[in-house]
């Protein structure tokens, strides 16, 4: 079973569940225990949000103190804690990721016992070791999109196929309105991703298992030269803009906020900052659309803590991730600082979320009872994922594609050369 169709059975079989979150591990006695937790502070999560949320566990852990130890930028999170591993310097709970993972000694495996409040406790496994708590659910992307420059370029509704959405595009431009919002880092794979998920995914959702295996090679199958052709026409037609891949994701975020472009295809997550702009009335979402209109829906299952495998305190250190990930008051900050869905047992949302994570999370529970949610491409986790590296391969890859450093055929010869080299 896919990690998605785990994800929609363990949903059926416990969305009435009267589990409670929060209850969390007791808190253990003997007097205070030092924790350090390697975060990843980014414009929905600053530094800030961290030390409150922190503080909420250690009112409720008094034995617990907990130092924070922050990466220079988002962008270097990888980079920043593979180099604490190698120099054995990594803290004892991090923000889990894919490539931190893949390095299994590094990190000690969650029980089943202590998974039990978890809606997907086998999602991201490595070797059928859970080495991140499979805390939340993300939905990679979903289109975002003005409303006011829709009806300014005669748009009356979000398009329900790819032909629809060129032809929205085509729209726009033709108004003086830039269709697509683009940047740097991860931002520019954005529609790459969606491309592979109506494309790829949505007819062999078990690919990238098939290229860990070496059964299939990026070059060689059709779907992704397909999908790659497609997001390569998208920058062709000038509905990307190439200037864009300079600028940062804040930079990205706060273009589309500030009306600079018509869509901004993008995680979940926006919608929080969505949410605090003055434009939160007039943004819409909707899935990336296929050419036959059948929604499929990228989402990842995972997000959560990790703890080092050579944390000095090995109970304070689970105690402290557990209770983080299980809180009441932190899922529901979570919810509201970073639009995540914790896929924790018997919780909702609380009251009060603002429109944008409302139509996100209502998409994304769409594509659950259809059984239509797919792989996030370059987001997998676990055995699912790629190999290790490959991620920030891929999204320099997409952002070569949109500049025109490489053509198609050298962008999937790239990524297979790559693959090699990190197997």
């Amino acid at each position: 079973m896919s990690w998605t169709m785990a994800l929609v059975a363990a949903l059926a079989v416990t969305g009435c569940s009267s589990g409670s979150p929060g209850t969390g591990p007791p808190a253990s006695a003997g007097g205070e225990q030092r924790v350090s937790f390697l975060v990843f502070p980014s414009p929905n999560l600053p530094e800030s949000y961290w030390k409150a949320q922190v503080e909420l566990v250690t009112k409720a852990h008094p034995n617990l103190e907990v130092e924070l130890v922050a990466a220079p930028s988002e962008s270097e999170r990888n980079d920043y804690a593979k180099q604490l591993a190698a120099s054995g310097q990594l803290p004892d709970v991090q923000i889990g990721m894919q490539d931190l993972i893949a390095l299994e000694p590094n990190l000690a495996p969650w029980t089943p016992q202590e998974l039990t409040d978890f809606l997907c406790p086998a999602c991201g496994a490595v070797n059928g070791k859970v080495l991140q708590l499979p805390a939340n659910t993300q939905t990679i992307p979903n289109v975002y999109y003005n409303r006011k420059l829709f009806a300014k370029a005669g748009i009356d509704a979000p398009p329900k196929t790819y032909a629809e959405l060129l032809a929205a595009a085509d729209k726009l431009k033709a108004a003086g309105i830039t269709p697509f919002v683009s940047g740097g880092v991860f931002v520019t794979s954005q529609p790459w991703t969606a491309l592979l998920a109506t494309g790829l995914y949505a007819r062999t959702p078990d690919w990238m298992a098939r290229r860990r295996a070496g059964e299939v090679t990026f070059a060689g199958t059709p779907e992704v030269k397909a999908a790659t052709q497609k997001f390569a026409d998208l920058t062709a037609r000038g509905y990307i803009d190439k200037r864009q891949i300079g600028q940062d994701y804040p930079k990205t975020q706060e273009a589309f906020l500030a009306g600079k472009g018509a869509m901004y295809p993008m995680g979940s997550w926006f919608a929080a900052a969505a949410d605090q702009s003055d434009l939160k009335d007039d943004i819409g979402v909707f899935a990336w659309p296929g050419d036959d209109g059948s929604l499929r829906l990228p989402a990842f299952t995972g997000g959560g803590l990790s703890v080092s495998a050579t944390a000095a305190n090995m109970a304070a250190a689970k105690e402290f991730a557990l209770a983080f990930q299980l809180t009441k008051e932190n899922l529901d900050a979570s919810v509201k600082a970073d639009a995540l869905f914790p896929a924790i047992k018997g919780y909702t949302p609380p009251d009060g979320t603002g429109p944008v994570f409302k139509a996100v999370y209502d998409l994304w529970r769409q594509a659950v009872e259809q059984k239509a949610t797919v792989p996030a491409f370059g987001w997998e986790a676990g055995d699912a994922a790629m190999l290790p590296g490959m991620q920030g391969k891929f999204w320099s890859a997409a952002q070569d594609l949109v500049s025109g450093k490489k053509n198609v055929d050298q962008v999937l010869s790239f990524l297979d050369t790559e693959w090699e080299k990190s197997g």
